[in-house]
């Protein structure tokens, strides 16, 4: 172990301390779903009061509206729930930004809503490791960092409540704490069971394409209709040969269609397109227009599309890199050894970088088989990670880049 600071050394202390295991399973026993509105408002509660430990004001906020295609064509409204939102210090010289989320991709009726030990040092239970126990390390981290007298450090904290079906309804209160902020942390798990951060990100951009064709008797007049669902299928093919080094395409879904005797008038496509860089974000949108266009004039059909790259790219600039290397050398004095690698999954952290400010997205726990059943949460990481956090926003309070 490095060399630390008498304080320092109090606040890793303190940070390895808090009660941490008792939140993880008191949070786990809610099952938070991202469309469980009612769980989400208890887990949203608890939440509030756990953070009440903090100076400042711990608020809930609304959502932004969000809508969304059904399997109808239909633009629908989609209800989300609130977000806790709390500031401290805004007018300190260094400003730092945190954020987690309070759901979990486990709805009010899914199997998994128990935690169990599978052995001495391990949990398994629905958000344990994604992200209920992020969420515990974060607060140990800003509780320790409280009784250090770092009053020259501000800092916003966003719990939100729908990360894991794309913050569409938290991305603006996200967006908007960002600004002006020196670096942020978020609690998502490691990348692998041995603490191995999340570096570079692609984009990710969801579409909902609705292709409006006309009916016609499939024995009488067929010439006279025009077939959605083949029309759907042509995109997709079109879509599917998108692919490249940097852009995975995901045609997922074909809803729509009609009985057997009639000429389907409606088709939705719903497709996932996750780019690398911007440059291939742009790309991709050239040739999401260009197909979109091919098939309206080819098969005479009109097309709509809902959605976009909600996700933009995560690239690993020079201001990351020094964060991370921050990160890795506040481990190395904890004995902590800190890697990390370029990932394919998406989360808040791309929004994060979208606004310029650099972030580590994986400073939660050590775990894995994350969105399954088989979610475990390694408890010794706990501590591990509340410590790796309070001296990594000791150094950036104190200057370090």
């Amino acid at each position: 172990m490095g060399a630390l600071t008498s304080t320092e050394q109090q606040a890793v202390g303190r940070a390895s301390a808090e009660p941490m295991l008792e939140q993880v399973l008191a949070w786990s026993a809610v099952n938070s779903g991202s469309r469980n509105l009612d769980g989400l408002a208890r887990m949203a509660s608890l939440l509030g009061d756990a953070f009440s430990a903090l100076p400042g004001s711990a608020v809930l906020v609304d959502p932004a509206p969000v809508d969304a295609v059904d399997a109808a064509g239909k633009t629908i409204a989609i209800a989300h729930g609130r977000n806790l939102h709390l500031k401290v210090r805004p007018e300190a010289p260094v400003q730092l930004l945190f954020t987690g989320h309070m759901d979990t991709v486990f709805g009010v009726d899914h199997a998994f809503q128990e935690t169990r030990w599978l052995d001495e040092g391990v949990i398994n239970g629905p958000g344990t490791a994604d992200m209920k126990g992020g969420i515990a390390v974060m607060l140990a981290a800003l509780k320790a960092i409280e009784t250090s007298g770092a009053t020259n450090l501000g800092y916003e904290v966003i719990i939100n409540s729908d990360e894991e079906v794309g913050s569409l309804g938290s991305a603006p209160l996200i967006a908007e704490a960002a600004r002006g902020k020196k670096a942020a942390l978020t609690y998502e798990p490691s990348a692998l069971p041995d603490g191995t951060l999340a570096g570079a990100r692609p984009g990710s951009g969801n579409f909902a394409i609705t292709i409006h064709g006309r009916s016609a008797h499939a024995g009488r007049n067929p010439e006279d209709g025009r077939n959605a669902l083949t029309a759907a299928a042509h995109l997709a093919l079109l879509f599917e040969a998108m692919r490249q080094p940097g852009l995975s395409v995901n045609p997922a879904r074909i809803d729509g269609g009609s009985p057997s005797n009639v000429v389907p008038d409606i088709a939705i496509l719903r497709v996932n397109m996750r780019p690398a860089t911007p440059e291939l974000q742009r790309i991709a949108q050239a040739m999401i227009d260009e197909a979109i266009a091919l098939v309206s004039s080819e098969r005479e059909v009109q097309i709509h599309i809902h959605g976009g790259f909600a996700r933009p790219p995560k690239p690993m600039t020079p201001e990351a890199e020094a964060l991370f290397g921050l990160v890795k050398q506040a481990g190395s004095d904890l004995g902590q050894a800190i890697g990390w690698q370029s990932t394919g999954g998406v989360c808040d952290g791309n929004n994060i970088a979208a606004c310029g400010v650099p972030v580590v997205d994986t400073m939660g726990v050590r775990g894995g088989k994350i969105h399954s059943m088989e979610e475990f949460l390694i408890v010794e990481s706990l501590k591990e990670r509340a410590a790796l956090s309070a001296l990594t926003i000791l150094r950036l309070a104190g200057g370090a880049t």
